[in-house]
């Protein structure tokens, strides 16, 4: 499947919110997401545009997108920037400087394809390219019972880490991390689901 893997652009909040919107719909959303389709809908203009603009910063946080030729968007991941010392999403304060990936989500009609194992480069290749700061690792988390994304974050060349953190809302389910240290190589092959 054709595909441009770039950056999401500031003015670009309305297809923004639509892949969103789409990924919150998908079967394995409760499991992939700590968001719903019903929160997500009722925010305002303002948010997608304050959001979109801050993945299309990329100082923070980076919003990756994969654009068919047609100009649909077939996926999306975004990456956060996580300080040493700093509080983090999920466990302890970072004891390296590191970027979290979130917001994973491929089209159904697009997996299968290279577009997952290409966002999943940028994402990787954006980390270890920042200078300021230098990220020594990349982490992700996945619910335990998201197995196919599992299995992708594995061929990416995510290990587990042994950490894990109850996730919201699911007692007794467990979000899993996983990572990839800089000694590591970039992502390889295939597509994940979401998560």
């Amino acid at each position: 499947m054709s595909h441009l893997i770039r950056p999401v652009r500031a003015e670009e909040w309305r297809e923004a919110r639509e892949i969103r919107l789409a990924a919150l719909r998908d079967p394995v959303a409760p499991l992939a997401f700590l968001d719903t389709y019903e929160a997500a809908v009722a925010r305002d203009d303002a948010h997608w545009q304050q959001r979109t603009a801050r993945g299309a910063e990329g100082r923070d946080v980076r919003q990756f997108v994969a654009v068919a030729p047609d100009g649909v968007w077939l996926g999306t991941v975004t990456v956060l920037v996580e300080r040493r010392g700093a509080d983090v999403p999920f466990g302890e304060a970072a004891v390296v400087d590191q970027t979290h990936v979130v917001a994973v989500y491929v089209r159904p009609e697009a997996r299968g394809s290279r577009v997952a194992r290409d966002l999943f480069r940028a994402a990787v290749e954006w980390s270890w390219a920042l200078r300021e700061p230098f990220v020594r690792r990349v982490r992700l988390y996945v619910h335990e019972r998201n197995v196919r994304a599992a299995a992708f974050y594995r061929k990416a060349g995510f290990e587990p880490s042994g950490r894990a953190v109850p996730m919201e809302g699911d007692s007794g389910g467990l979000e899993l991390e996983y990572e990839v240290l800089r000694r590591s190589g970039c992502a390889r092959d295939e597509d994940p689901p979401v998560g």
